[in-house]
């Protein structure tokens, strides 16, 4: 009996077999690369394409945005050249009357309906004149008074005048200028500008 009692001490008094540690994962396989996070996000340098690229890619718009420019651009709706140019100086007033002779010719594929005509002078020290074409109704008038305005003339071109598409009118219009006619005959240039209804560019004669 005693010696089972010493027994039965002994065995609580044993210690616990040791647990064995917990296996320790394997080392990565490749090495380990530092990961920082401003070098890979929001940066221009990790969003965008290469700069190369960048600037041909806008080129290419630039070039298209061009050609569609010139192409849709408003155009003048006719064309023409004046003809003829013949000046009366009129007595005591320092000034000259003009009747100029002008083609102009319908461009498009739509009828051309003649709003305004005006004339510019521009002398040879750089001084502009402008006026406006006198009124149809006046010519013959002008006529009989200085026959010299009469030189080859055509029947008046004035507003209101309807050109059809693809055709071509001849007249003339009478403007006046308060410049000497030794002046106006050594002008540097003399414009007609043209501007038809509905129309955004006005048709230049010179």
């Amino acid at each position: 009996m005693r010696w089972r009692k010493l027994e039965v001490v002994y065995n609580h008094t044993m210690p616990d077999p040791p647990v064995p540690a917990p296996p320790q994962p394997p080392p990565p396989s490749g090495p380990t690369t530092d990961f920082h996070i401003g070098d890979e996000f929001g940066t221009a340098r990790r969003n965008l394409p290469p700069a190369g690229i960048v600037l041909i890619c806008i080129a290419a718009v630039a070039v298209i945005v061009g050609i569609f420019a010139f192409t849709e651009r408003p155009k003048p709706q006719g064309a023409g050249s004046i003809d003829l140019v013949a000046a009366a100086e009129v007595p005591g007033q320092n000034m000259i009357l003009a009747a100029i002779t002008m083609t102009l010719r319908n461009t498009t594929k739509k009828s051309l309906w003649i709003h305004t005509l005006k004339a510019q002078l521009t002398t040879a020290d750089d001084k502009t004149f402008e006026d406006e074409a006198a009124s149809a109704v006046d010519l013959d008038r002008y006529f009989q008074a200085f026959p010299a305005l009469k030189q080859n003339s055509e029947p008046p071109l004035s507003p209101e005048t309807k050109l059809l598409a693809g055709t071509e009118r001849r007249g003339v219009i009478i403007v006046g200028f308060k410049v000497t006619k030794e002046a106006f005959d050594q002008r540097k240039s003399l414009i007609v500008t043209i501007q038809p209804y509905d129309q955004p560019l006005p048709i230049v004669l010179k």
